[in-house]
């Protein structure tokens, strides 16, 4: 983005009569370097602890990792590592007795959670501004400019995906269960569990950009829990109950290292956990809306064939995207809060510790429990098998068990008919249900509720709605035989009433040339767009720049109308010629004085990121936005560039 930086110090010169022409070689950035080709382990499960001191004293070999002898939980090799010996291994032990060294056992749960008994909410976060501008795609969903692979889309058509088109890839979660009635250690289920139910009808519930800052180029598994306890909060989810049957995907952008993944010596390819594990890297997670379930997943696409590319296709580069965010799938709904579902106890040197889908990593298409092209009705994605108890077999295809609803109960839920309400107004709904089995007591879960809204496991959905849009929800009752039944229904959530839809920002994309009704700085209003274009029109707002001390500001005042909710938007660049990781030039954000956001020249991006914040708090108030850009003393320039800023109010 923008010319280089000799021409922006030119330009702010010309404004200013202050600033040198004079360039050195700090000033200039420079393109990153091509990465080395690395040959990483792909570690799932409980991966971030996989260090060789976490390692050590097991006594468990690790068979295929080069880098270290010792193995502590779950590990995927990468493929580099994955030699034909291992996936042969596998195939010829599919005709042993249905009890092995392969057969999984139940861990007794974590915190009551064995595994994900209703129907799963997934919430895809795609976690810092690296991701680039949003847009969306022709089918609807988000898309970014930062993700040239597609990843995204990708990523939001197969979790819409699983559970239609009749697919019996997800099938193999149905014979897993917990509850009361499931004693630590078994390896079948009773028929009175709570059984993984067949996922029908997709299980995508939530997408969200967290593009409030970069995304760390490194997070510790902490910060990716932290993430995960933020996205709970931002989806309304703020109970243990609403947090039950959820699970968030923390999506690292193009060029990060999450939890160190591409370490030559302790690297994987994904992993999952939950935020109470206290050795992910940083330490546990704190969470006030109960355990929460997340994954890391890494755009590990950058790794190449060593996660995955090519592995089903060619070119195949999202196999091992979509192979891997399955995997990780599977071992939640079966492995909620590791190690407490359906784990591998038997001792064994080459299982011991895995979960159902690391047991059939990695085999290659074409062999018993391959890899395999898996249609759904949004698409056809590479996926894997995952292992089975029942059948004694890595299955990539299975009949739906004990989680159908193939018993003789028949479960009935009451459609409560069109729902509507407003944002604000708290919600009291009771959703009832009948078993033809007069014994049972059904448990309910819901998708698509409203944001703000939860289901307890009772049918009472309470909550107090956040935001406008119209919605499809879906309740879904199940009794302890695994016997299912669901009601749809729509839910319209309007404004508050009586508040008028408006903007309030006035000349927020600068283009009258001039800066009012802003107040700002001399020369922040630009309309150079050779360095620095604006993210639409002819004009932006250019604060700092100069590679010397230096303050810019930018203000305007707006009056948010009593009982209306407001949110704040504008675009951000920033560009700087500094390296390393120290936040010396800063970019304040307040309204009344009272900060908002805070970004620095660690925050560089190629690009323009939307920005959001929720202005609501100021209804019925007089509030002035200000923007407060300064730069140290140092040499090496950092420029912060807002456009087609907004206050939109409903």
């Amino acid at each position: 983005m923008g010319s280089p930086h000799s021409s922006r110090i030119a330009r702010r010169a010309a404004l200013t009569g202050a600033v040198s022409l004079a360039v050195t070689a700090a000033g200039l950035m420079a393109a990153p370097a091509q990465a080395a080709t690395l040959s990483i382990p792909a570690v799932s499960g409980q991966a971030h602890h996989h260090t060789a001191s976490a390692l050590a004293g097991s006594g468990i070999t690790n068979e295929f990792n080069p880098f270290s002898s010792t193995l502590k939980r779950s590990t995927i090799p990468g493929i580099q590592q994955y030699e034909a010996q291992r996936r042969a291994h596998i195939a010829n032990q599919l005709s042993a007795a249905a009890t092995g060294a392969e057969t999984l056992s139940y861990g007794g749960g974590v915190d009551g959670i064995g595994v994900q008994s209703g129907h799963s909410k997934v919430y895809l976060v795609f976690y810092g501004s690296q991701w680039g501008s949003q847009s969306t795609d022709s089918n609807g969903n988000a898309k970014f400019s930062g993700d040239s692979a597609g990843a995204a889309g990708a990523t939001q058509q197969m979790f819409k995906g699983i559970g239609t088109n009749n697919e019996r890839w997800s099938a193999d979660l149905t014979q897993w269960c917990d509850g009361p009635n499931v004693a630590s250690g078994a390896t079948s289920c009773p028929s009175n569990a709570n059984f993984i139910p067949y996922q029908a009808g997709g299980v995508l519930s939530g997408v969200w950009y967290d593009n409030a800052a970069a995304s760390p180029a490194q997070a510790t598994g902490n910060q990716l829990g932290v993430e995960a306890v933020n996205a709970a909060g931002h989806f309304g989810n703020t109970t243990a109950a609403s947090n039950r049957d959820a699970y968030y995907i923390i999506l690292s952008p193009h060029g990060t290292n999450p939890d160190d993944y591409q370490n030559p010596t302790t690297g994987y390819c994904a992993w999952h956990d939950w935020n109470g594990d206290t050795t992910l890297t940083g330490g546990a997670a704190s969470s006030p809306y109960g355990d929460v379930a997340f994954s890391n997943q890494p755009y590990n696409i950058d790794q190449g064939q060593n996660c995955g590319v090519g592995f089903v296709n060619s070119p195949g580069t999202l196999d091992g995207y979509t192979m891997t965010l399955g995997h990780e799938w599977h071992e939640m709904m079966s492995d909620q809060n590791p190690a407490g579902g359906w784990t591998n106890h038997t001792g064994d040197a080459t299982y011991n510790g895995q979960e159902n889908s690391d047991e059939c990593a990695w085999l290659k298409p074409g062999t018993t429990g391959g890899a395999a092209m898996v249609a759904f009705a949004t698409g056809t994605f590479a996926e894997q098998a995952s292992w089975s108890n029942d059948t004694n077999a890595c299955s990539i295809s299975h009949p739906i068990v004990g989680g159908g609803s193939t018993g003789s109960n028949t479960v009935t839920v009451t459609s409560p008919g069109t729902q509507s309400g407003t944002v604000g107004s708290a919600v009291n709904l009771q959703v009832n249900g009948t078993d033809s089995d007069t014994t049972q007591s059904l448990t309910y879960s819901a998708t698509g509720l409203p944001a703000g809204l939860s289901i307890s496991a009772s049918g009472l959905i309470t909550g107090t709605p956040t935001a406008a849009a119209t919605s499809s929800v879906t309740v879904t009752a199940k009794d302890s035989t695994g016997a299912t039944g669901s009601s749809t229904f729509s839910w319209t959530v309007t404004a508050t009433s009586g508040c008028t839809p408006a903007q309030l920002i006035g000349n927020g994309g600068f283009e009258t040339g001039s800066a009012a009704p802003w107040t700002a700085t001399s020369g922040v209003i630009n309309s150079d767009t050779t360095s620095e274009p604006a993210h639409s029109g002819s004009y932006d707002a250019w604060l700092d720049g100069y590679g010397s001390a230096h303050t810019d500001t930018l203000s305007q005042a707006v009056t948010i109308p009593a009982g209306c909710k407001a949110s704040f938007t504008y675009w951000l660049h920033i560009d700087t010629a500094k390296t390393g990781t120290t936040a010396s030039d800063k970019l304040t954000v307040t309204a009344n004085g009272t900060t908002l956001k805070t970004f620095s020249n660690v925050n560089a991006n190629s690009g323009y990121a939307l920005q959001t914040v929720d202005l609501s708090a100021y209804a019925g108030q007089t509030v002035t936005l200000k923007f407060t850009g300064v730069e140290n003393s140092s040499s090496a320039q950092t420029s912060f560039v807002i456009d087609d800023a907004a206050v939109n109010v409903s």
